[in-house]
């Protein structure tokens, strides 16, 4: 059987070609008539990993090993800009991803990922039902991009930095890394802080170096990454919501035997919304071993104050009529 470093290799090198007919023969030693390489950028002690290998599990066993997919994580396929670009020309690879670079291909899906978009898992269940993302979801899919799920919700994100923030006046001068879209830069702008771009593999060693202040994230990364060795304040701001989309090539979920697809659709919300939840009631486990390793978190920053300023970043990006609708679609005030 080949290592996975030359399996690695082939999928990179060959993962267009393999699809042109949407049918890839199966993994080393299996019997798959289709296969899902499905990528993510997350250390494997992540819960998300996990949920991966759920729906990988449940889907191989609907389709009696049919569908198989393969998941890679810390981004062993490579960088998510550039899988999403090969998902684009066809390939059999899925990517984790979220609305602000879905947004570089359907500006107004980013609105998802601005600031308090989203309060909890139940609306989040919601937003399926507005129209105005299904729009959103049929253009993309246009683009080559099917989104099959966005179930996954990796708990809000907070400011983690080396001193305490409870206002957005308190982030002034501090550079904090975030992914570099402009939801995600403009959102962290206008909650106080400078934004910078960085790949999540670098933050360690940028935080170590000083290259930036801190991060906004969720609290399970912290641990995934070893973060809290160079990180030491925790500030509750839960300033996003963070969902998360799973996206495949149109080209090739169309490939697929109608059955496959819904079962690949069902599984994916099913254990995505069991993995959102599973990570919602791991938190204050998290937040325990952090506190037992020295972190100091801030649980009452002045929530109000950043939820105000965050209206800056959908004013700025022109979102603010696109999250209204949607606001009112799903009844949220």
């Amino acid at each position: 059987m080949p290592s996975r470093k030359s399996r690695l290799i082939v999928s990179i090198g060959f993962a267009a070609a393999l699809v042109a007919a949407g049918c890839t023969g199966g993994p080393a030693g299996g019997d798959a008539e289709y296969e899902l390489r499905f990528n993510h950028v997350l250390a494997e002690s992540e819960p998300f990993h996990q949920g991966f290998l759920d729906w990988a599990e449940a889907v191989e066993e609907r389709t009696d090993g049919g569908l198989s997919i393969e998941v890679y994580p810390a981004a062993q396929l490579g960088v998510e800009e550039d899988i999403i670009e090969q998902i684009q020309g066809g390939a059999n690879i899925g990517q984790n991803t979220d609305a602000a670079r879905l947004g570089q291909y359907v500006e107004e899906i980013a609105v998802m990922n601005g600031p308090y978009f989203a309060d909890d898992l139940a609306e989040v269940e919601q937003l399926a039902q507005s129209e105005t993302i299904q729009g959103y979801l049929d253009e993309l899919e246009a683009q080559g991009l099917k989104v099959i799920s966005f179930n996954w919700v990796q708990t809000h994100r907070h400011f983690f930095t080396n001193e305490e923030i409870s206002t957005p006046e308190d982030l002034n001068g501090l550079r904090i890394r975030t992914p570099g879209s402009p939801i995600w830069q403009e959102s962290i702008r206008a909650l106080g802080a400078e934004p910078v771009a960085m790949d999540f593999g670098e933050m360690y060693s940028g935080i170590q170096q000083g290259a930036v202040d801190g991060a906004e994230l969720v609290y399970a990364n912290i641990p995934g990454a070893n973060l809290q060795e160079v990180l030491s304040h925790a500030s509750e701001t839960g300033h996003i919501l963070l969902i998360n989309f799973e996206v495949v090539s149109t080209e090739w979920f169309e490939s697929l035997p109608t059955e496959y697809q819904q079962i690949l659709v069902e599984e994916a919300d099913r254990a995505g919304m069991a993995t959102s939840q599973a990570m919602e009631d791991q938190v204050d486990d998290v937040k325990a071993e952090l506190l037992d390793q020295g972190m100091t978190i801030n649980e009452e920053p002045d929530v109000d104050a950043f939820r105000e300023a965050g209206e800056a970043a959908y004013e700025t990006l022109g979102l603010t009529e696109a999250r209204d609708q949607i606001w009112s679609e799903i009844g949220k005030e």
